[in-house]
């Protein structure tokens, strides 16, 4: 098994020289090239005083570029971290200091947000543009240093720190090694429909564990192609899709939705999508069912998805709605959210997870802080595994609530609101009234309705206490508010719940 940076890029450029590795609207790298590219850019980095352990913060969007950088430093045993394009000055000059970050390479501005890299912490040794970085050059000492460097890293060593997206409180900075990132990325491939033959595109930025681990990482480990792009936007990401000929469209559900809407006026066929892509931009004769084929499920903790089933096929109907069964490598346990105690099967409590495919730690904590004596993580997810070992997600511990002394979850309530004749998504979170918590829900209809007409159907799929009495009827998803990572602001959420 090749379980570092280096070693994949040599296997997959000795395997699929010519192939493309990653390509962008303007600019394309096959293996070979980037094999041997990134050697070169190791060496430069040796030579200008980067070394092995070293943490080293990338901020600028996806690319080719992106990925050059980023692996020529991981190959070496330098600490990559990727930045959001989308931080304030503030929310970055933190982030370098959590992650006790030594170099900054950094674009100086991106879709109109500048970064005040004049402002970063002291302890920086270099602040540098892309342009600047491909503008080092190493020489021959170096190259054998970088080389030897390259070598050596082992499995174990570190490889990155990856921010969580987290929805409330402070990101963490959490760390992951080239053994156990990798690992969880080949864990998942099968499930993800990712192979060696797949031209792959995902939306989600590098930044983010999606891109990071979904997109370039699996595309190294599979010897896939990954086809990425700075601004995703319909017509121009339809057009992409199209004259890449992209076989597997992985992402945000809602994207996929939104590209479906403009695919009829686009003049563009997208003719290689095959079964297990997102079903918005599938013919009907590839679509699953609903509900039947699984939700990966992952956190940035676990380096992306710990859960799933293969992404082209049916799950037993018996575990319909599920998240699918745990990856090899990877061992999930549902506690007590109060106690902390094993729950019988079936019962909804934390999801705990342990094993090799685990984050190493998280900046700034010790390790008792962040896992049990025994080694399990307390990932805040609530859940439950039923008999056959499938994994139920029933939301974040912090988003359950009570309604006359019953305890909602917000997950459960979507989930049923989404059978029903017309919804095509569902957003449900807690409203306070006069008499106590409210079960509020925003719901996206493909059909005329009206508040006393889902609330009648509701009943007949939920028990009363968890029938929602606040209703938000929307038009399309475009009028749900989220957050800068695309996930769900609860808060303002609930504030258009409490104005409804």
């Amino acid at each position: 098994m090749t379980d570092t940076i280096d070693s994949l890029l040599r296997d997959q450029a000795a395997a699929h020289g010519a192939r493309d590795a990653v390509v962008d609207p303007a600019e394309r790298i096959s293996y070979a090239e980037l094999n041997r590219s990134t050697g070169e850019l190791g060496a430069a980095f040796v030579a200008s005083g980067i070394g092995k352990g070293m943490r080293v913060a990338l901020l600028m969007p996806n690319g080719v570029a992106w990925a050059r950088i980023a692996l020529a430093l991981m190959r070496f045993g330098a600490v990559v971290v990727p930045l959001s394009t989308l931080l304030t000055a503030r929310e970055l000059s933190a982030q370098l200091q959590t992650a006790s970050v030594q170099h900054l390479i950094a674009v100086e501005e991106f879709r109109g947000h500048r970064y005040h890299l004049d402002a970063t912490p002291p302890a920086l040794r270099s602040v540098r543009t892309p342009e600047q970085v491909f503008a080092l050059r190493g020489h021959p000492a170096a190259a054998e240093v970088a080389e030897a460097m390259s070598r050596g890293v082992r499995p174990a060593d570190p490889l990155t720190v990856v921010f969580t997206s987290g929805s409330s409180g402070a990101p963490k900075g959490v760390r992951h090694s080239h053994g156990n990132a990798i690992g969880a990325v080949r864990s998942g491939l099968a499930a993800r429909c990712v192979d060696a033959d797949t031209r792959l595109y995902l939306p989600m930025p590098f930044f983010w564990i999606g891109g990071l681990g979904g997109g370039l990482l699996s595309a190294l480990t599979a010897g896939a192609t990954l086809i990425t792009e700075p601004v995703p936007q319909p017509d121009s990401t339809l057009r992409l899709l199209a004259d890449e000929r992209v076989t597997l469209f992985r992402g945000w559900p809602d994207q996929a939705e939104a590209l479906a809407r403009h695919l009829p006026a686009s003049g563009v066929e997208l003719t290689e999508l095959r079964a297990g892509s997102l079903d918005a931009l599938l013919p009907p004769r590839l679509r699953s069912r609903p509900g039947a084929r699984a939700r990966l499920f992952g956190m940035t903790e676990s380096f992306g998805p710990y859960c799933g089933y293969p992404a082209d096929t049916d799950m037993p109907e018996t575990a319909w709605g599920s998240c699918g069964k745990p990856f090899d490598g990877m061992q999930v346990r549902i506690v007590g959210a109060d106690t902390g105690e094993p729950a019988p099967t079936g019962a909804i409590g934390m999801i705990q997870i342990r094993g090799r495919h685990v984050m190493r730690g998280i900046c700034r904590r010790s390790r008792e802080e962040v896992f049990t004596s025994d080694g399990w993580y307390a990932t805040g997810d609530l859940g439950h595994l039923d008999a056959d070992g499938f994994l139920y997600y029933h939301g974040r511990c912090d988003d359950m609530f009570k309604v006359r002394g019953a305890t909602v979850y917000p997950s459960e309530v979507e989930q049923a609101l989404r059978s029903l004749d017309g919804v095509s998504a569902a957003f449900v979170t807690n409203v306070a009234g006069p008499e106590g918590d409210r079960v509020g829900a925003a719901v996206v209809c493909d059909a005329p309705a009206t508040a006393e007409r889902l609330r009648s159907a509701a009943r007949e799929v939920l028990s009363s206490f968890k029938v929602p009495t606040v209703w938000l009827l929307l038009d399309s998803q475009d009028g749900v508010p989220r957050g800068a990572t695309g996930k769900v602001d609860v808060t303002r959420l609930r504030a258009l719940l409490e104005q409804s």
